[in-house]
């Protein structure tokens, strides 16, 4: 069974990257040395040029500071439920790079984008999205690597119209990565994530307005079942010190 365990969204810190404090090799000493967390989470276009050579050094340098490498957030990359099929055998090849690297650096799986547009219904979303996702885990299938879809907008936030994706696709390596946004309401995340947890093979984790709040997702999660990596994207790193020792405070050790 797996553990639970915290990791650092690279997201969270997205602004001192893009300041230039620091590029993506760093990513492990900064994790271990300033957060002591245990696991990473990329974004892809934060990577510089993910030659060999590149994702060689990033491997050597989460060996020595004792990260485990998670999960690769793909973003830039087309929508797996795209207006058009030209649009989508698209999304499928430029995503079958991000599965080569993440099955090169370890990492379990991929985070995709499933919007879709407003020119369609949700059921013909539902029969475009499910055979986009087919032909992506055709291929990812080789190397073992999940493919997540995280709630970024359009159909994705519809957690009914997700648990029917997945149950229409009804592939082991095909799962949800809910993103615990704030509460609005319009989106409801407890119910999201309380529809879309027995899909779930990832939490992207962000610190409620209050503790509570954050206490009963977390129970969410343990009551249900969950096991796994919280990857946490609350920005900043005040936000993300909070978001551990929050995480650390109410996680079931197993």
């Amino acid at each position: 069974m797996l553990k639970d365990d915290i990791s650092l969204a690279q997201w969270a810190l997205v602004n001192e990257i893009k300041a230039g404090e620091w590029k993506t090799l760093d990513l492990p000493k900064i994790t271990r040395e300033d957060f002591d967390i245990n696991g990473i989470e990329f974004v892809n276009t934060l990577f510089e040029v993910p030659t060999v050579s590149y994702l060689n050094t990033l491997k050597q340098n989460a060996a020595d500071y004792g990260t485990e490498l998670v999960l690769i957030m793909v973003d830039e990359e087309g929508d797996g439920c795209a207006a058009t099929a030209k649009e989508r055998k698209q999304f499928v090849i430029n995503h079958r790079k991000w599965i080569d690297i993440a099955h090169y650096l370890g990492c379990h799986a991929i985070r995709t984008n499933c919007r879709g547009t407003g020119d369609i219904s949700k059921e013909e979303a539902l029969e475009i999205a499910a055979e986009t996702y087919h032909m992506l885990l055709d291929y990812a299938t080789e190397s073992n690597v999940k493919v997540l879809i995280e709630n970024h907008g359009g159909v994705s936030n519809d957690p009914d119209w997700m648990v029917a994706l997945m149950k229409k696709v009804n592939h082991p390596l095909f799962g949800a990565y809910p993103d615990w946004r704030e509460p609005t309401a319009e989106f409801d995340n407890y119910t999201y994530l309380e529809k879309t947890i027995p899909f779930a093979k990832g939490m992207s984790y962000r610190n409620q307005p209050t503790e509570e709040q954050t206490a009963k997702l977390i129970g969410l999660c343990q009551r249900e079942g969950y096991h796994g990596w919280y990857g946490i994207e609350s920005k900043g790193r005040d936000a993300i010190k909070l978001g551990k020792s929050l995480l650390n405070k109410y996680l079931l050790k197993v």
